[in-house]
């Protein structure tokens, strides 16, 4: 085909050459030049079409390279992309979390270590932190671009103040809330949470420390990523029956948010809303900032209406569905619906009685016919471990040192030295293992429940006393055949024939205490009750026993409150009208009194004056006892005093009381007994059994 192309063009150029040359001698030189470009037109077409052709080769092929260039550019554009995606992916949202603590007596602590293993699963760093070991002024403010979460577990101790640990870091972080020189934004990206550990039996302390805490952070611009969580040591009011309980629910809710968090999920709006439509985030931020300020100017005795968390402002939650958390916007809808409810005085829901409780308009079900045990598995493993028998959900009994010393044919305790009582035939048993003191010399260490009234389950006296019998035969029988034990004390012993109720906790507070005494009685069992002084008319309505004691730990308001840490307000006026109350029994009464060195042994006119309000018919003096080094109480050997400290404080009483005078000494107890005049002759009428 290219070969008759060429054949054609060259023909033609022949033909073309020959009527050019043919038609020069006819035509002017100018039209013999345009006839020749006519006549070789066909080489122009051709030269034109072959500039044209390679034209449009340079063309294509420099677009062909413009084209690699821009695909490469393209592609490394995308790679760009690619990469800055999943530089954004692998984004640490959360760096860390650090773990801060206030305990007293060990709980807030062994929850941080619990978190501390927990959030370590996860993948993420965890440490737990003293709060001693800090110092807020230069590390805190760190926080706030570290990317970490701070998680405050701070528990709440005697009159709503910190704990001896936690004591500094709280000092500042509420001086630096209301100093103008740190700013309300001192804090401001800090992520934190919050969980306290209080007693709501303490009406007016519950959870303070928590709650100042949780407010102190928020008042310097923290961010709470979920709301305040607070356990609760009391079983009958506690959410979930128990402190622990109520930190594992708390906890599970911490983790998810914590997962939350590590996600990069839920983030705060930006206030740039698509719609153009009022931020509500702004409103919220707006209405923050100026209630910071207020609450700078306010007393910080003023309880703040606590903001939302990020959490619930990022979306809904559990929380959020059950109603626990409330928009700030709403509030007006929830006060006109409390009015209601108060006016009705309760709400129905479901058949069940529905209060609302103080926080935010909070639905509580109460169900008065159930209530919690007081041993819960917490409690129960720590009083087993400290060798209690329990008994039913509310008592124990424990076989005493004295007993097993008698056992073995060696000398009792001071009852038998004072009053001829048998150790290794006395029972020491309680009924009730929860108590309204938290006395500094406490031998249970304050692990026994605490309350102002009986709120639990209650078991039957009757069966009561059966297991307490029972378990009580159960641990004699452990001596038999046990080197030096006599076989006749070990025959004796079998048989209960006194009952101590001064085990651990308020006996006085069981319900049905006045039917577990006629049942000792009636079975020739001699009883010696012992009781905190905080119970007046259970005095007064109590039966007789064999003897009643009142203990009388401190002389004055001030130092009754600092050695038994009473739960009751009104404390100081109980233990009055208490020893009131014993006075008007008309039966055996005794004031036992606990020396503790530098506390309560120079107070000699007052208790003189306390005991002409009782006129009991003895006065046992008895130095405290130490039961080792315990976080809750403060107390060391140099506050047990010497015996013959003792001797002199009661020598030096006696001579106070004209009526009065000693009776009777035992030193291995480091203990003294003062009688009345009368006592000698009621002595010697009493029968024990």
């Amino acid at each position: 085909m290219l070969s008759l192309f060429v054949t054609v063009l060259v023909f033609t150029g022949v033909v073309c050459s020959s009527d050019s040359r043919a038609s020069q001698d006819v035509h002017s030189p100018s039209e013999n030049y345009l006839m020749s470009i006519w006549h070789n037109r066909l080489y122009v077409y051709s030269a034109a079409a072959l500039l044209f052709g390679v034209w449009l080769s340079l063309k294509m092929a420099l677009k062909n390279k413009s084209f690699s260039k821009d695909a490469a550019l393209w592609v490394r554009k995308a790679e760009q992309k690619n990469n800055s995606s999943s530089d954004r992916d692998a984004e640490v949202h959360v760096s860390g979390v650090k773990i801060f603590y206030g305990s007293q007596t060990g709980t807030a602590k062994g929850f941080a270590n619990e978190l501390s293993e927990e959030v370590n699963t996860l993948g993420i760093p965890a440490e737990v932190i003293d709060m001693k070991d800090y110092d807020p002024d230069d590390q805190l403010a760190d926080e706030c671009v570290s990317k970490s979460v701070c998680v405050f577990l701070v528990a709440t101790y005697t009159d709503g103040q910190p704990t001896e640990n936690a004591e500094w870091f709280c000092k500042w972080l509420e001086e630096a809330s209301t100093d103008f020189r740190y700013g309300k934004t001192y804090l401001k990206g800090l992520r934190y949470a919050v969980f306290g550990l209080g007693n709501s039996v303490y009406v007016g302390h519950y959870n303070t420390v928590g709650k100042n805490v949780d407010k102190w952070l928020w008042m310097l611009s923290g961010k709470r990523i979920m709301t305040r969580g607070e356990g609760d040591c009391n079983v009958v009011k506690s959410r979930n029956g128990s402190v622990q309980a109520d930190f594992q629910a708390w906890k599970v809710k911490f983790v998810n948010r914590l997962q939350a968090l590590a996600r990069g999920e839920k983030k705060s709006c930006n206030g740039n809303c698509k719609t153009g439509g009022s931020c509500k985030n702004k409103k919220k931020e707006k209405q923050e900032e100026e209630e910071r300020a207020a609450a700078q100017n306010n007393s910080s005795e003023e309880e703040l209406i606590e903001s939302s968390s990020d959490e619930e402002e990022s979306g809904p939650s559990d929380e959020k569905k059950s109603g626990s958390v409330v928009d700030m916007e709403d509030l007006g809808n929830i006060m006109n619906s409390i009015k209601k409810a108060k006016a009705k005085g309760e709400v129905q829901g479901d058949g069940q009685m529905v209060k609302l409780s103080k926080l935010n308009g909070v639905k509580r079900v109460e169900d008065e016919e159930e209530r919690r045990e007081m041993i819960t598995p917490a409690l129960r493993e720590a009083l087993t471990k400290q060798g209690y028998k329990l008994i039913g959900s509310h008592s124990g009994v424990k076989l005493c040192r004295w007993t097993k010393s008698m056992l073995r044919g060696r000398g009792g305790c001071y009852k038998h030295t004072f009053y001829g009582i048998e150790s290794h035939r006395c029972m020491e048993t309680t009924p009730s293992l929860a108590c309204a003191n938290k006395c500094v010399f406490c031998w249970r260490h304050h692990t026994n429940p605490v309350g102002t009234e009986w709120r639990w389950k209650m078991d039957p006296a009757e069966k009561i006393l059966q297991d307490a019998v029972e378990k009580h035969q159960s641990m004699i029988r452990q001596f038999r055949g046990v080197p030096g034990v006599k076989p006749e004390r070990y025959e004796e012993g079998l048989s209960v024939k006194h009952c101590a109720l001064s085990l651990v906790g308020e006996p006085i507070m069981y319900p049905e205490i006045n039917a577990f005494i006629r049942l000792l009685h009636f079975y020739r069992i001699s009883s010696f009750l012992v009781t905190n002084a905080q119970f007046p008319q259970e005095i007064r309505s109590l039966v007789p026993v064999t003897q009643l004691y009142v203990s009388v730990d401190a002389s004055t308001k001030d130092s009754l409150k600092k050695i038994d840490r009473p739960l009751f307000k009104d404390f100081w006026p109980r233990f009055l009208d208490s020893l009131r109350a014993l006075g008007e029994k008309r039966q055996r009464t005794v004031y036992r009194l606990t020396l503790v060195k530098a506390w309560n042994v120079e107070e000699m006119q007052a208790y003189s004056e306390l005991i002409a309000l009782g006129q009991p018919d003895f006065i046992e003096v008895k130095g405290v006892t130490y039961c080792g080094e315990s976080s809750a109480s403060s107390l060391t050997m140099a506050n047990v005093p010497w015996h013959q400290e003792v001797v002199a404080f009661v020598q030096q009483l006696a001579d106070m009381l004209p009526q009065y005078e000693i009776a009777c000494e035992h030193e291995h107890s480091n203990c003294l007994l003062i009688a009345h005049t009368k006592a000698s002759l009621a002595m010697q009428q009493a029968a024990f059994f």
